[in-house]
């Protein structure tokens, strides 16, 4: 049998690394230890693999996911071997964190390590005129694993402000607190909008990372953009 499939180039990466990206769009982790991915994420696994589903951890995190819409179910994945993660062919991104932490949009967080602390921290001026944002935010020593729907770029906010389409923001530093902000004005409205209604505006010391997307729609099979029926669903099963 002869194929280009059979390429080094689609084998398996042979590495001792914990975490590989084994391409563009797969990750691949070698379970010396617990991680903590989005459902519905694996793609394929070799060895023995055990995926449980991962609650809250607090009550505080409960009532989060209970009021809020950033429902990111989450599974704990344990054992001996290695396991493939992807979600809808996004491209992959691993950070290494030392220390500090990163706040993530819950559809593009696809798995960390699961000794990181985490929580669902509201986004500052985010209130009910645009539905509320939360992010997901992660922190401490370990590695993060993010999508973007397209090759991203990382700006500098500490130059000067920088606006982002809430749909865009993939991460950010999570010591930069975003402002939600409006362009429409009443001329504007009134004349059918400029299809760009809110926008992060972010200032200081930090980065934010921007995919050249304003994200896929949610539903459909595949991925855990879905979020497999939702936090609520998944404890009362």
């Amino acid at each position: 049998m002869r194929s280009n499939l059979f390429d080094a180039a689609t084998a398996e990466k042979q590495t001792s690394e914990r975490w590989v990206l084994q391409n563009s769009s797969m990750l691949r982790v070698n379970l010396t230890q617990d991680v903590l991915a989005a459902k519905g994420s694996m793609v394929a696994y070799q060895g023995s693999v055990r995926f449980d589903h991962e609650g809250s951890g607090t009550m505080a995190k409960f009532i989060k996911k209970l009021v809020t819409n950033e429902d990111t179910p989450l599974m704990r994945v344990s054992g001996q071997g290695e396991v493939f993660f992807a979600n809808t062919a996004e491209h992959v991104h691993l950070i290494l964190l030392e220390g500090d932490g990163i706040s993530v949009d819950g559809k593009n967080l696809l798995a960390f390590d699961a000794n990181l602390d985490w929580d669902i921290r509201r986004v500052q001026g985010a209130g009910r005129l645009s539905g509320g944002m939360w992010n997901v935010e992660v922190s401490g020593h370990g590695v993060v694993a993010l999508t973007s729907d397209g090759p991203p770029v990382l700006l500098d906010c500490s130059q000067q402000p920088t606006g982002v389409d809430i749909q865009a923001a993939v991460a950010w530093s999570s010591h930069l607190r975003p402002q939600l902000v409006s362009s429409m004005n009443v001329r504007s409205l009134l004349r059918g909008g400029s299809g760009e209604a809110f926008q992060y505006l972010f200032h200081g010391p930090g980065f934010v990372l921007v995919q050249p997307s304003e994200g896929r729609p949610l539903g459909g099979e595949g991925g855990h953009g879905n979020n497999q029926g939702g936090f609520l669903n998944d404890l009362l099963n």
